[in-house]
């Protein structure tokens, strides 16, 4: 159920009445008994009496979209400005239906065309929501306030580009909404029809004068907050893989990076997010895949290298800071856009911030949240591990934070990973060692590790099995030095 028809239920069920003997009119309407409303009406029975919430017969017909009954009580002297206890009009119920004839012969009739619910919400933002040209028009027509605002500071445009009203966007700019001035949040109506994929009512707003590079900044009491974006990412963080391709060919930037990383970023964690407690995929739209989006950025002239400005960092977590797209989708072992990036000339030996290499990163160097899984399985890291180490990857790579591939294994409780690592020759000298956080494989495999403080069996069977052989143990215990 949409929003707009859960509160006319809401509504119309707290509407009922409490008393069926005071409202004869209203009842009939209310139960669609037509042929006793006009019976009623031949008696000259009280065609304003309310029910006992002030739900009369005018706000029945509007609601069940009868139009010869709303002309026939309005003859007979109904308010067409009634409200209910909620603050509920005729007309309002009218603009939920979309019901252009209902609508002007309620105006007709004197029903106020900038009436406004208690949230803020007035009639034309509720015609502007159903998406109907004609109740829209009569309703501007009749002077209603196109730049009026609800609660949360919403607009009847905005309103209408969330839900991709073409029809409804061109009459309320050619009566001069604003399309410009943003909400707290940032929003803009090119914004919501960005987020929800609109793409004719994104261009009928770049028409009139939005600029396709013009990036969205929450702000609390005139101060940025939160993380800035543009239209082109956020029509790739929402899957929304053909609005992208379209802002692209517009002159979109490919390399902005308002919150510090760019759309080949946001490809990698779209494609692939964090499992357990991660967001899946977005749904999106268009009939254009993510990797034909990545050959579309590469042909716009996109930084196949570009860097991860500001990134995640912290004890025991992989550093994302510097991170280009390719060691990204090495993270989630992303094999099909790692070998389009690879095609497309990507470099993949770049490191991160703490010279991390992608070997690292699809060996799953880093800790997650609570409840978070690995994007990848364990059989895609192993597949992502092998592709590096073909290309040339030094498996015995060591980064800043003294992490190796076997560490990796351990944070992600991959045995069969470590049991790899141990087949091409990693060398124990190298990673039975103790990291940044004097953690040794073995003993995050036992539980040292950050959000997640659970032994894997497994990991810690096939670590100590690596081990033995060479009569390896872990490294004495020096204090942390």
């Amino acid at each position: 159920m949409k929003g707009s028809q859960f509160v006319v239920v809401v509504l119309l069920m707290a509407a009922q009445p409490l008393s069926a003997a005071e409202a004869p009119l209203a009842d009939a309407a209310e139960s669609k008994n037509f042929a006793a409303v006009r019976t009623l009406l031949e008696q000259k029975a009280d065609v304003k009496a309310p029910q006992a919430d002030g739900m009369t017969a005018l706000h029945w017909a509007a609601h069940h979209d009868k139009a010869e009954t709303v002309k026939a009580l309005l003859s007979a002297g109904a308010d067409a400005r009634a409200a209910n206890r909620y603050g509920v009009t005729p007309l309002w119920l009218a603009c939920t239906n979309g019901t252009t004839e209902i609508v002007e012969l309620l105006l007709e009739a004197g029903a106020d065309a900038n009436s406004v619910l208690t949230g803020g919400e007035t009639v034309l933002m509720t015609a502007a929501r159903t998406g109907r040209p004609g109740p829209v028009r009569a309703l501007v027509a009749r002077k209603a306030d196109v730049n009026a605002r609800e609660r949360r500071g919403q607009t009847a445009l905005m309103w209408a580009a969330a839900e991709g009203h073409v029809e409804v966007v061109d009459i309320l700019l050619k009566a001069g909404a604003d399309f410009q001035t943003p909400l707290r949040s940032g929003f803009t109506p090119l914004f919501f029809a960005v987020r929800d994929g609109r793409t004719a009512v994104v261009f009928r707003l770049v028409e009139a004068g939005v600029k396709v590079n013009d990036n969205m900044q929450p702000r609390a009491n005139g101060v940025p907050v939160g993380k800035a974006t543009s239209p082109l990412l956020l029509a790739v963080e929402n899957g929304h893989f053909e609005l992208a391709v379209a802002l692209l060919k517009a002159g979109a930037d490919p390399n902005e990076r308002p919150a510090g990383y760019a759309a080949l970023h946001a490809v990698s964690w779209v494609r692939k997010p964090i499992r357990g407690d991660g967001d899946p995929p977005p749904t999106g739209s268009g009939n254009v895949s993510s990797l034909e989006l990545v050959r579309q950025l590469a042909t716009h002239k996109a930084d196949l290298n570009i860097r991860l400005e500001k990134g995640e960092s912290g004890r025991g977590r992989f550093t994302t800071t510097g991170s280009t797209p390719f060691l990204l989708a090495a993270r989630t072992a992303d094999i099909p856009l790692m070998r389009l990036l690879l095609e497309l000339r990507a470099d993949p030996q770049l490191t991160n911030a703490d010279d991390s290499p992608p070997l690292l990163a699809a060996a799953g160097v880093g800790a997650l949240g609570d409840g978070d899984e690995a994007a990848a399985t364990e059989e895609e890291c192993v597949a992502a591990v092998k592709l590096l180490l073909d290309l040339g990857a030094d498996i015995n790579a060591v980064d800043k934070n003294g992490e190796t591939a076997m560490h990796g294994a351990a944070y992600q409780s991959l045995p069969r990973l470590a049991r790899l690592l141990a087949d091409r020759n990693a060398d124990i000298r190298v990673w039975n060692r103790k990291n940044k956080w004097s953690w040794t494989p073995l003993m995050i495999a036992q539980g040292h590790r950050p959000g997640n403080f659970r032994p894997a069996p497994e990991t810690i069977a096939a670590i100590e099995a690596i081990l033995k052989p060479d009569g390896v143990g872990p490294p004495r215990d020096t204090g942390g030095k």
